[in-house]
């Protein structure tokens, strides 16, 4: 494959591929988070609408959940304040209770300074791309005159046990004892959850990055940074370890000899263990372009269909609702069970990992053998700009003809960083290092700048 991207929508100012992101005060504003909520519950609120609202442990999170609350309210909504609760709690929530839309501040993976808004409507998914483009054009058609009333804002007690009974319910079955876990909660979304509902199934747990401060989360920890918890693993004593991201969607996985397992082991080990229990909807799984070669091959020998989206787990859910499909994942470690939550968990997914497992070792997995991939994430000043230089996309262009029908090539922009992705997959390590390393050089030339 060679250099592609995902197409950014046309029209989008503040939407990204995951919701409205950016440097808190400074892009996504307390002002931005008031006008969004308003335009947001204009556009799918209906009359007198009844609006979650959670966050993650971000130091600008209660800046932007009053904001956002204010405007939700100045349009007639009802906001419920859900507190901090990983992403996948909202639709959860929304299902539960029957409201109308929930709205989730969090930047995910990215650091402190960073946050965002992702909206959630009364299906449980995330709102389409049309439906935000909507909410943008709103932005710039004030309300003429007063709204017919003004909502109210109240804290949605017992949220966490909600959810907490929501896992006990898909996996109340999951003998966890004698099992000792290690998990990096990113001083996160996850760190009173994911505890709590090990220790619930039996669970020996031992917890990393679980004591937030509001500038800490994703510092050196969690699914992104998993130095430490490989190193606990490898120092022994852990059957498994698990690390989340920031907002609780996702999660990547480290055996007990302190290898790490990526997303696409983990989908694929999902999908050969729901298919054994006929619970593989559709008989297929939906993954992306980042998708290990490894994985295909897996898949093709068990005589499991797989479908093949752009980045985002958006688009992995959209392709999974249009299918019938109930599994989907990314490497990054998004692993979609909608037969649980229309939406990545990363709690769920580490409980299913160990319901796959059935009691064996992740050490000795063999869903899949993984083809040689490196992923090189490289800071520019424009990533469109960068993207656009000819030199990339002729070098891009060799490189993936040069390995076609052994490995591949793939240059894209990230959908939410300053960030150009190179990632090769080759037949050696040292293939793979020697065609990652040209590509990276050219985006970091000046030419391609």
């Amino acid at each position: 494959m060679t250099a592609g991207a995902d197409p950014p929508v046309q029209g989008r100012r503040h939407f990204g591929t995951d919701g409205v992101r950016g440097v808190a005060g400074k892009v996504l504003t307390a002002k931005l988070a008031l006008s969004i909520g308003a335009a947001a519950t204009l556009e799918v609120g209906g009359e007198r609408p009844r609006v979650l609202v959670i966050r993650d442990t971000r130091e600008s999170g209660e800046m932007l959940e009053a904001a956002l609350a204010a405007g939700i309210a100045s349009e007639g909504g009802d906001v419920l304040l859900g507190g901090v609760l990983p992403t996948p709690a909202a639709p959860l929530l929304i299902e539960r209770y029957g409201l109308d839309f929930a709205a989730v501040i969090s930047a995910s993976h990215n650091p402190y300074e960073d946050n965002g808004i992702k909206f959630f409507g009364a299906d449980g998914f995330k709102l389409s791309d049309a439906t935000e483009l909507a909410i943008e054009a709103r932005l710039d058609r004030p309300r003429d005159g007063a709204p017919p009333r003004i909502g109210s804002v109240r804290t949605m007690h017992g949220t966490r046990e909600d959810y907490l009974r929501a896992l006990q319910e898909r996996f109340g079955e999951l003998d966890l004892g004698g099992v000792d876990v290690a998990l990096d909660c990113a001083n996160g979304s996850t760190y009173r959850a994911a505890p709590e509902i090990f220790r619930r199934l039996g669970a020996t747990v031992t917890v990393l990055a679980d004591a937030p401060d509001g500038r800490n989360i994703n510092d050196g920890c969690g699914s992104t940074h998993t130095e430490a918890l490989v190193a606990a693993m490898r120092d022994g004593g852990h059957d498994i370890g698990f690390a989340f991201d920031g907002d609780g969607d996702r999660l990547l996985a480290v055996d007990r000899t302190g290898a790490l397992v990526d997303g696409d082991e983990l989908v694929a080990l999902a999908a050969l263990h729901l298919r054994a229990h006929d619970r593989l909807p559709g008989g297929g799984v939906v993954v992306t372009v980042m998708t290990n070669f490894g994985f295909h091959s897996a898949m093709r020998e068990a005589g499991v269909e797989v479908a093949i989206t752009q980045v985002g787990d958006r688009y992995v859910l959209e392709e999974l609702r249009e299918r019938g499909w109930g599994l989907g994942g990314e490497q990054s470690g998004h692993i979609i069970d909608t037969n649980f939550v229309p939406s990545g968990d990363g709690i769920a997914s580490a409980l299913l990992t160990l319901e796959a497992l059935a009691g064996g070792d992740l050490a000795e997995r063999d869903a899949m053998d993984k083809l040689p991939q490196r992923l090189v994430n490289v800071r520019v000043r424009d990533r469109d700009e960068a993207m656009a230089s000819a030199e990339l996309l002729a070098a891009a262009e060799r490189e993936g003809a040069a390995l076609e029908g052994r490995g591949r090539v793939l240059v894209r922009p990230s959908g939410t960083e300053q960030l150009v992705r190179v990632m090769v997959e080759a037949p050696s390590d040292e293939e793979a290092d020697a065609v990652c390393g040209r590509l990276v050089a050219i985006v970091q030339s000046p030419a391609a700048r």
